[in-house]
């Protein structure tokens, strides 16, 4: 496989430092070796830039969207760089960040695929808007602009309307969901499977399912979003939101990697490593580990 690394040193979708430093602590573990020792050609297309702005001016637009115009910045290079990487023939890894940074790299992986199937494994279901956040952080709403809800300068990232239909999204692992979200969820198809169902169903099953359905709709091309707070916070302390109850690490790699066994999965996110709250690096071991076994041949 041709794999294109594409780091996105960001933090402004979670206004919580720490995911921004994340590219780089990976790229000094040697994921571009390990990467190619499994037999992949792998270049490294370095960072989307990030333009730097003040905590105090994080609100400036007077929306409920935290850096708003420099993260648009960001999303906008992220949806372009991807984009340009598949149609060079490559995998675009995209290395996050917080979890923000999807709706850049998914936009441009929608521009190239007329089908596409997103499978976001994520504690959290990302699916609030401006309107709904408590918070106002955008990394709680990428999901629901990919899908045409929020904000119109989000929804439009890159190219105009929604990028994927809901009925083409399985949102895996997710809980911790706010009443917007929960609204959101009755008015429409999306699927969605509790980490609790994961757990139950085990890895295996879960994946065959999703597949099933995926390839039921005539859908040919997958694209995993990957937040390693999916995983419990026994083996991921080092990311932003940590939950209780989810997978364990064995088994969020197997998902992953019975997904990858499809040989329909083109492009991935993985985010929410939060350098800053690792400890004695448990959660670098278990992304190295993750590299490892998902992209074995």
């Amino acid at each position: 496989m041709n794999i294109n690394i594409i780091g996105v040193p960001t933090y402004y979708g979670s206004d919580k430092k720490g995911p921004e430093l994340a590219p780089n602590k990976l790229r000094q573990n040697n994921i571009k070796a390990l990467l190619s020792s499994l037999l992949h050609d792998v270049k490294d297309e370095g960072d989307v830039s990030v333009p730097y702005v003040e905590e105090k001016d994080k609100l400036k637009t007077g929306k409920n969207l935290k850096y708003h115009h420099p993260l648009l910045e960001v999303l906008e290079e992220t949806a372009d760089r991807t984009y340009n990487s598949l149609k060079r023939g490559f995998f675009p890894l995209i290395i996050g960040g917080d979890h923000s940074v999807a709706l850049g790299s998914i936009s441009g992986i929608a521009k190239y695929f007329n089908d596409l199937a997103v499978i976001w494994i994520d504690a959290h279901g990302d699916i609030n808007t401006d309107l709904t956040s408590p918070s106002g952080n955008i990394h709680g709403m990428p999901l629901a602009a990919l899908m045409g809800y929020g904000d119109e300068s989000l929804v439009n990232l890159y190219s105009k309307g929604k990028k994927v239909p809901t009925e083409n999204v399985w949102l895996v692992g997710a809980g911790d969901l706010d009443r917007g979200e929960l609204d959101l969820i009755s008015h429409t198809n999306l699927k969605v499977y509790p980490s609790s169902e994961v757990i139950k169903k085990g890895p295996e099953e879960t994946a065959h399912m999703i597949l099933d359905m995926i390839k039921n709709r005539g859908i040919s091309n997958i694209h995993i979003s990957f937040d390693i707070d999916f995983v419990d916070e026994a083996f991921v302390p080092g990311t932003g939101t940590p939950v209780k109850g989810g997978p364990n690490s064995e088994e969020a790699i197997l998902l992953v990697k019975k997904l990858m066994d499809s040989e329909m999965v083109r492009s991935m996110d993985l985010v929410e490593y939060n350098v800053s709250e690792d400890k004695d690096d448990i959660t670098l071991n278990f992304i190295m580990d993750f590299i490892n076994k998902v992209f074995k041949m």
